[in-house]
């Protein structure tokens, strides 16, 4: 007896971006298959094209469900919704793309909540192109949030230097200021030590950033935002056994973490957390999505319209979504023979 490999959904991402070639090249990458069972929500026709580009000699199996699928090498399962004209341009700005990206990221939400894969992995999607097709949400965060009904979800970055969990993420800096609060900053520092454990790390030491310049400086700057809606959460914390240190000036706490001093960090808005791990490792970043009743996983770039249909995209990225999605999966219900 043994336990099955977990079932992945891997979405396509806009298709007029680099989103079917990365997949198309990850999903070939003979690393793959001895962690996870990957199924692909798309469209088969652009993965067939994205192949042809890539140079690449392999099937793409249409498949109903998941369950259908079969792993071999050479094979790319995946579940065709047939959204696509034909003849669609690659690196143009597309609402039929963009509606398509949404139903992929719905068909895998509604297999996710159901219980039938063990976690999702998204190609990139294109903000734009979502907007133009009547679907308003600022990312696949919030997007994956709604369609499975979870009220509230964190952003975690994760690369071989530092990993990164973040407090707000899609909204203005004066709005992610007025949002923080100690419950919410104790909430997702919870999600972070959560993943952090589930992902082989059981005593993660996390370090929590300030909102100011140099957190405040003892109240040299800014209006004592560290004392009102950071420090009381990491109290309580502590007092439960939460090794979250802080609040660190931000200037330095990335610089500590890519050392090894910190595990996670924990940044209060998107910038002060996207920046860091931009320098520090995009090649091989990783976006996670930890709060959904399954653990999603996404390359850390965007759709790169401009090198889109070029076959020249990394699949490193892709890979490594793949690998994090495996090891922080759902456990399987059930082993098999």
């Amino acid at each position: 007896m043994s336990t099955p490999l977990p079932l992945i959904a891997v979405t396509m991402g806009d298709g007029a971006g680099v989103g079917p070639e990365v997949v198309v090249a990850a999903l070939l990458d003979d690393a793959v298959l001895t962690r996870c069972r990957p199924v692909v929500i798309g469209d088969a026709q652009r993965l067939r094209e994205a192949a042809r580009i890539l140079g690449l000699d392999c099937e793409i199996a249409v498949v109903d469900h998941p369950r259908d699928a079969e792993f071999t090498p050479g094979r790319v399962n995946v579940i065709d919704l047939g959204l696509l004209p034909s003849g669609l341009p690659w690196g143009k700005l597309s609402p039929v793309a963009g509606h398509a990206a949404y139903a992929y990221i719905e068909r895998a939400a509604q297999l996710a909540v159901a219980g039938e894969v063990n976690a999702i992995c998204t190609a990139p999607l294109n903000k734009e192109a979502l907007h133009a097709a009547g679907h308003i949400y600022p990312g696949h965060t919030e997007l994956l949030a709604h369609l499975t009904g979870t009220e509230e979800v964190s952003m975690m970055l994760s690369t071989e230097k530092v990993k990164v969990i973040h407090v707000t993420t899609h909204i203005g800096l004066i709005d992610a200021v007025n949002r923080i609060e100690p419950g919410l900053v104790e909430r997702t520092v919870r999600r972070g030590h959560e993943a952090m454990v589930r992902a082989g790390t059981p005593n993660p030491v996390i370090g929590v950033c300030g909102i100011n310049p140099h957190a405040g400086e003892n109240g040299l700057f800014g209006y004592g935002e560290e004392e009102e809606k950071i420090v009381p959460a990491l109290e309580k914390l502590r007092v439960e056994g939460v090794d979250a240190r802080g609040p660190l000036p931000a200037d330095t706490a990335f610089f500590l973490a890519s050392r090894g001093d910190y595990d996670l960090i924990v940044a209060m808005y998107h910038d002060q957390g996207h920046g860091p791990v931009k320098v520090l490792g995009i090649e091989a970043g990783v976006n996670l999505t930890v709060g959904l009743p399954v653990i999603r996983t996404s390359v850390d770039h965007g759709t790169a319209f401009d090198i889109a249909g070029t076959g020249t995209a990394e699949a490193g990225s892709m890979v490594e979504a793949l690998r994090r999605a495996a090891e922080m999966a759902t456990v399987p219900a059930a082993p098999v023979a």
